[in-house]
């Protein structure tokens, strides 16, 4: 049985990968099979160095494959080489100082002003139970920057409407403390009662917290939902209305600093896409307005 054939057994049997994961990593194997000119029934994993993983790489890069699609066959053949070390196939593994190329990660998308307006337009006179979570869902996603299994968790007590603010358990259970404006807090005053006639009515379904009936799921939906009544983007998620808090921070000047602290990120990093997203606002704004924008620079004589 050759190397490669041991190793898709190796993930299909004990690991249990998916037929497509599966398919992917065979895939990406053969391809390097190609690249050193062998065919993979007669791959020897021995006869190959570091150099020729580089080469490999670099054909893709120049045939056009994106980094993060040449990042991904690396993991691949980075995995099948350390089946094959521990297996004692080979004696040292020829990926391991191989530095993958730098994927470029997306930048996130966002909701606009006008939409998240119509989004959190609040019916005072609305007093179902239903319209009334649906609607502080939304108010609380958009004005905390709440991760959706913070806010599905969050208990109760943890909702402070007196002093304003939120005591948020994320990641790690790293605590953090995010304001509230006053009409959400009004919102939220407005809902604890209602929410309580339904708990009475529905003891089986309740649970702890604020939101008593919302899961996981239920939450996307409910987020889904109207956001596709009032957005044009593909995407409607509970995470795109994180992306909108950062975003809308940042367009009225708050430092990268607090939205970090806000959004209960360990890394700087992490919360510096949202600069770049708005850098890249003012980038689209001023090739579509500044009437040399689109011009060629002439070169001087």
């Amino acid at each position: 049985m050759s190397a490669i054939s041991r190793f898709i057994d190796y993930i299909s049997v004990e690991k249990q990968y998916s037929e497509r994961t599966i398919g992917e990593y065979q895939k990406d194997i053969c391809s390097f099979c190609a690249s050193v000119g062998v065919d993979p029934e007669d791959f020897n994993p021995n006869e190959y160095a570091e150099g020729d993983v580089k080469n490999w790489m670099l054909e893709m890069l120049n045939k056009g494959n994106k980094p993060r699609s040449v990042k991904r066959r690396l993991s691949a053949l980075s995995s099948f080489y350390r089946f094959l070390l521990r297996r004692q196939i080979v004696q040292r593994d020829i990926t391991r100082k191989i530095v993958s190329p730098k994927a470029d990660k997306p930048l996130p998308v966002f909701f606009k002003p006008s939409e998240m307006a119509l989004a959190t337009a609040y019916d005072d006179q609305a007093d179902d139970y239903e319209s009334m979570r649906n609607c502080l869902i939304i108010e609380m996603l958009y004005q905390t920057g709440m991760r959706r299994t913070e806010l599905v968790n969050l208990p109760d007590v943890n909702v402070d409407t007196v002093n304003g603010e939120v005591r948020i358990f994320g990641k790690r259970k790293k605590e953090r403390l995010v304001p509230i404006g006053e009409k959400l807090c009004k919102q939220i005053e407005a809902f604890r009662p209602v929410r309580d006639e339904w708990r009475a009515e529905h003891t089986e379904r309740a649970r702890e917290g604020l939101f008593m009936d919302v899961t996981k799921h239920t939450l996307y939906t409910i987020v889904r939902a109207r956001m596709g009544e009032v957005s044009t983007l593909k995407k409607h998620s509970p995470h795109v209305l994180r992306h909108t808090f950062a975003t809308t921070m940042l367009n009225n000047g708050a430092n990268i600093r607090s939205i970090q602290s806000l959004l209960g990120h360990a890394s700087l990093a992490t919360t510096q896409v949202y600069a770049h997203t708005t850098f890249a606002q003012i980038q689209e704004a001023y090739r579509h307005s500044h009437p040399r924008a689109m011009q060629p620079t002439k070169e001087k004589k």
